[in-house]
């Protein structure tokens, strides 16, 4: 009889766990449930842009790299330094350039005594064929025809020599200035006034030949740091809608969550290819440049491509597509309903809608698929837990009667 009464027990137990169980799963699912956000079509001047990025560069900027060979003394800057125009920077031993320009002077003092020389042969010669054709006009036959010609090809001759003397005089002129100008150039000055952004030498180092305009390891690079501007890169599908003069904000990672004001004042007319992808240098100057903005900083660029005034416009994240077509969904009575639209011009963050909505429309932005282990869900489970621990099964938990 015991025996058969914990049977009884058994499965009553059992009974109450798989009931307990069931209710526990229905209480659950029926917690789950869909939530949509939504925003309204609201008409507004909608203005589209094209991003890209890029660097601060410096618009103003010079290398001061040298010409002529020779040691560096006299280093009179270093990085930091504020600069004018014609300001002595270092000095060019050069010796060599001092006997270049010893020989070039002999040189051109020679040109110059040849061509006084062929001017005195030409007058001379000259003069002697003046005379003989006078001699010969007032006495017949007293120089024969040839002895004449002679004569006067002596005075052509001259001019010959007098024309090349001339040139010789210019060429050891030019020579003599070119001299002149490199040993000049031992004496190495600012070409603009600025900031000395970089030096490459020091005192007693050797200069090459080879010009390093284009790379940053020109001895001395300096930069007007009022000139700082934005460069950045404008793939070849986005450059036809720019142009100079548009307005442009420009962020840059250093100064997170504020924006800088400018315009497009320089597009690049050659595009360049890197990895099979061409993109066009836009330079952007500052309304205000913030003395804070110093050259290399990252920027972003957002380049102001076309206003819509008076548009209906809606959040970008609400349209949809199938194919070639675009869609949004309007909310009404708390379901979703599909709309065709047709889409103009749009931003990061907004799209325009030529067409299949009105505004106070509510569009879907998001969907939430709740799970169902919401807050009220997760009290109900510990409360469950609870009841459990105290639930005693005759002859498996060690309660009830039999025992």
């Amino acid at each position: 009889m015991k025996m058969k009464k914990k049977y009884i027990w058994i499965v009553v137990g059992v009974l109450a766990v798989g009931g307990g169980y069931f209710w526990y799963s229905k209480s659950n699912s029926d917690t789950a449930q869909v939530r949509y956000v939504t925003a309204e079509v609201e008409r507004g001047t909608l203005t589209s842009s094209i991003s890209a990025t890029g660097s601060i560069v410096v618009d103003d900027q010079a290398t001061v790299d040298p010409t002529i060979t020779g040691t560096v003394s006299g280093l009179a800057v270093k990085v930091g330094d504020e600069v004018k125009k014609g300001q002595f920077l270092f000095n060019i031993i050069n010796d060599d350039l001092s006997v270049n320009v010893a020989k070039s002077a002999v040189s051109y003092e020679s040109a110059k005594n040849s061509l006084e020389s062929a001017k005195i042969d030409r007058d001379d010669a000259k003069a002697k064929y003046e005379k003989a054709k006078d001699e010969d006009d007032d006495n017949d036959d007293v120089y024969t025809k040839k002895e004449l010609e002679v004569l006067k090809d002596k005075v052509s001759l001259a001019d010959a020599k007098i024309f090349q003397a001339e040139k010789n005089l210019s060429a050891a002129g030019s020579d003599y200035q070119n001299e002149k100008t490199n040993a000049g150039k031992r004496k190495v000055t600012a070409p603009i006034s600025g900031t000395v952004q970089e030096v490459n030498v020091k005192n007693g180092d050797d200069l090459s030949r080879t010009s390093s305009s284009d790379n940053s390891s020109a001895p001395i690079i300096i930069g007007d740091i009022k000139t700082l501007k934005a460069e950045v890169e404008v793939n070849e599908v986005d450059i036809a809608g720019v142009s100079v003069g548009q307005k442009t904000k420009v962020s840059l990672d250093a100064f997170s969550g504020t924006e800088f004001s400018g315009k497009v004042e320089k597009i690049d007319s050659l595009g360049t290819v890197e990895q099979g992808v061409v993109s066009y240098k836009v330079i952007v100057a500052f309304d205000t440049l913030d003395p804070r903005i110093k050259p290399d900083m990252s920027v972003a660029a957002s380049i102001s491509a076309e206003v819509k005034q008076d548009t209906l416009m809606i959040p970008s994240s609400a349209l949809k597509n199938k194919g070639d077509n675009y869609y949004v969904e309007i909310l009404k009575n708390g379901i979703p309903e599909q709309k065709t639209v047709k889409v103009g011009i749009d931003n990061s963050t907004q799209t325009e809608i030529i067409g299949g909505v009105s505004v106070g429309d509510k569009v879907v932005t998001q969907t939430i698929n709740s799970g169902s282990k919401t807050s009220s869900t997760s009290s109900s489970s510990k409360n469950s837990s609870s009841s459990n621990s105290s639930l005693r099964i005759p002859g498996v938990t060690g309660g009830g009667p039999g025992r």
